[in-house]
């Protein structure tokens, strides 16, 4: 089985690829270090699994995992994070994701997943509060962000973690007038004013880290 593995701390990278690669017909086929890398890595990979952390620059797991679904349907994702929380849990289920586990619990729960995973199997960490995991594996509730675009979402998370609309652009291979009218775009309607709410908006819902 392959799995490809995103992470933007090398240390949980290089701990959870040997603790999959101990299992008997497990192989990484591939690491990244952040989402985009991630998307790009999966489309040429093909891997069976994808672990991805929901926090990473560029594009965030829960974006990541909204790209790969999309052209790799057949490719099963876990969200591996540090956040037991409701509305990300419903994100992950909603972007394309089957299992949401705990970098907290225990490295067993890791591995139970990625066994469930290759199983077409629905798996979610013990350590996720009970009131979170009911809400979470039922339908997923609407959240401001889902009126946004792929697109939109991407230049929040840039926007959010400090890029000017330049670098913004160069990323994404985009000119900076839309950077501009897609920023506009994201302000309006998450009703925000300033660019510091709108750092404050990705932060509450975990799309940069504080």
């Amino acid at each position: 089985m392959k799995i490809l593995l995103a992470d933007d701390h090398e240390v949980v990278r290089r701990g959870t690829h040997h603790l999959l690669e101990a299992r008997p017909g497990w192989v990484v086929c591939g690491e990244a270090a952040d989402g985009r890398e991630a998307v790009a890595l999966a489309s040429r990979l093909l891997p069976d699994v994808a672990v991805l952390d929901a926090t990473m620059p560029e594009l965030g797991g829960i974006e990541a995992t909204r790209q790969i679904h999309a052209v790799l349907p057949a490719t099963e994702i876990m969200i591996f994070t540090v956040h037991d929380s409701e509305q990300l849990a419903s994100d992950a289920l909603a972007a394309g994701a089957n299992a949401y586990v705990l970098k907290s619990d225990a490295s067993s729960e890791l591995l139970a997943g990625v066994e469930a995973l290759a199983e077409h199997r629905r798996f979610f960490s013990r350590g996720m509060s009970h009131a979170c995991l009911g809400k979470a594996t039922g339908r997923p509730r609407p959240a401001e962000a889902s009126r946004l675009t792929p697109r939109e979402r991407e230049i929040l998370q840039l926007l959010a973690e400090g890029k000017s609309n330049w670098c913004v652009a160069t990323i994404l291979g985009i000119s900076v007038k839309t950077v501009e009218t897609h920023r506009e775009s994201v302000m309006r309607k998450l009703g925000l004013e300033s660019i510091v709410e709108l750092v404050h908006y990705a932060v509450r819902n975990h799309l940069v880290a504080p």
